[in-house]
């Protein structure tokens, strides 16, 4: 495939063109650890309709007299015991991941990433890509199960995009691919090869999936099913003798009724009642962040070995691991049939 910069009368700016561009497209993350950036970082993701749903009128003042000033000291500290010498995990891996898939990708593909809360945003790379002369874009979220909160979200900041623009891409949105044996098979091969290199044999496998309000479910949400449905045909594939495997969702927050059972309670529970030697997955998340790094990794442990295991280990995302980026690969060559 070419691109070229038309050839225009004269005093007409230059339009470039006949690229197809690629847009990886991960949560988000604050700019720094510090209570702040936290605060700037909650305050967008706090306010979308799509991640919390109460009505403006009653949850502004929630978010903005209570939450925005008790909720980042915490969550800063949280994102200090992962931070990186390339800022937060979650925007380092994933720029990894959008180099690395460049590197796969066709000439005249142009990949790029892009946060839905934070910087680099969405509005930016989606004009960042036209100004390459990609006039065709494929929007990739990177859920694996669709939410609302999650996936649709990205297309709202997308749409709203284009919504300012004059001369418009065509866009295609990458599908949740929960289900797609490409990423099961991924998630298999690479879940088994950390597995083989534990210094024990665990008695237990926690499948661990963000949690979502109970509301959601209720409301005609399809993640509940997703996750489980991907926790069925990965645990398929998992199976040995003397490991159980089992499900559960993170990360609540408020007093609302949340997707059950709890990871928290459950790794508690577990250890009370025997279970000694514990590993927890997070198939759920396409990169390692803070939810998997502190919230499973570091809090995990405590909550595991304080109330009696003695073995406990996490395994990482696919990240940019051998059978990730062959799955990812697979899955952006699929959805960019016909253009390239």
């Amino acid at each position: 495939m070419t691109w070229q910069t038309q050839q225009l009368p004269d005093g007409h700016a230059p339009v470039a063109s006949g690229r197809v561009g690629v847009l990886l497209v991960n949560l988000g993350t604050p700019d720094a650890a510090e209570p702040g950036a936290v605060k700037r970082y909650l305050a967008e993701f706090l306010s979308d309709r799509r991640v919390v749903e109460i009505p403006p009128i009653v949850w502004q003042p929630i978010l903005r007299g209570i939450i925005l000033n008790t909720r980042p000291k915490k969550s800063a500290a949280a994102y200090a015991k992962v931070w990186t010498d390339d800022g937060s995990p979650l925007a380092a891996i994933t720029k990894a991941q959008a180099e690395a898939l460049q590197a796969r990708m066709d000439d005249g593909v142009i990949v790029k990433y892009a946060m839905r809360y934070g910087n680099p945003s969405i509005p930016a790379q989606l004009k960042a890509l036209m100004q390459e002369g990609c006039d065709r874009i494929l929007l990739a979220p990177l859920y694996p199960q669709y939410c609302a909160a999650t996936t649709a979200t990205v297309v709202d900041k997308a749409a709203e995009a284009l919504g300012q623009m004059r001369w418009l891409p065509a866009l295609r949105t990458l599908p949740p691919y929960y289900d797609d044996p490409v990423h099961i098979d991924a998630l298999a091969a690479d879940l088994s090869r950390q597995l083989a290199t534990l210094s024990f044999d665990p008695e237990m496998l926690l499948l661990s999936f963000h949690g979502m309000p109970q509301r959601t479910l209720e409301l005609g949400d399809p993640y509940h099913c997703h996750c489980r449905k991907t926790a069925r045909l990965l645990s398929e594939k998992l199976a040995r003798p003397g490991m159980r495997i089992e499900t559960a969702f993170q990360s609540r927050f408020g007093r609302a009724k949340w997707l059950e059972p709890a990871t928290d309670a459950t790794l508690v529970a577990e250890a009370q009642q025997g279970t000694r030697r514990l590993v927890v997955a997070a198939p759920g998340f396409a990169a390692d962040c803070v939810e998997t790094l502190e919230e499973l990794a570091i809090a995990g442990r405590e909550q595991f070995t304080e109330a009696g295991g003695t073995h406990y280990a996490v395994l990482s995302c696919l990240n940019t691991s051998d059978a990730g980026m062959a799955m990812l690969e697979a899955l952006i060559r699929r959805e960019l049939a016909g253009w390239i």
